[in-house]
């Protein structure tokens, strides 16, 4: 059960994203924000997309600001809240029906691009004793490159799909 904590320590817990809220009992949020922040870090140096990093200001401000509500609510809006996760696991319940549709097709290139990638980049490494040096240079920024390409090819496409998908709607109200 969760129960309301001194609102100063909640504020300083805040400061790390999911802290607070964990502080205060909501575990499944907590941890569900603390690993999409820490995750979005990862992600960004392993796949070298300093980009992707402009998300974690957002995504500290929704945590910080968010559990600061939550301390400052009354005693029976605070006892009505739900922890739970950042993103509903009941979108992962029915995940082996979406996985014999197109999802399973998504998460086969997907899974194949990384293994890939990962043999890849862990081989190119090993072609400086055998090629020249400038052939070996060029491979390994191609190698290292990729990730970028096909990160920034998946958002543009999820972008498409999500314009096409909001034009067939307003197709629909009009």
């Amino acid at each position: 059960m969760t129960r309301k904590r001194n609102k100063l320590l909640t504020v300083l817990f805040s400061l790390i994203p999911g802290a607070g809220h964990m502080f205060m009992g909501f575990m499944k949020h907590g941890v569900s924000v603390m690993s999409l922040f820490f995750l979005i870090i990862l992600l960004s140096s392993w796949l070298g997309i300093g980009a992707l990093l402009y998300v974690l200001p957002v995504l500290w401000f929704y945590s910080f600001f968010g559990s600061i509500n939550i301390a400052w609510t009354d005693d029976t809006r605070f006892a009505e809240i739900e922890d739970r996760c950042l993103i509903a696991t009941e979108n992962f319940s029915n995940i082996n029906s979406r996985l014999a549709g197109r999802g399973g097709i998504y998460l086969g290139i997907l899974l194949l691009y990384f293994g890939v990638h990962l043999i890849l980049s862990n081989t190119v490494s090993k072609l400086y004793y055998v090629l020249q040096p400038e052939i070996a240079n060029m491979l390994s920024s191609i190698v290292h490159t990729i990730p970028q390409i096909f990160i920034s090819a998946v958002i543009i496409i999820i972008g498409v799909k999500l314009i096409a998908g909001k034009k067939k709607e307003l197709k629909k109200h009009d």
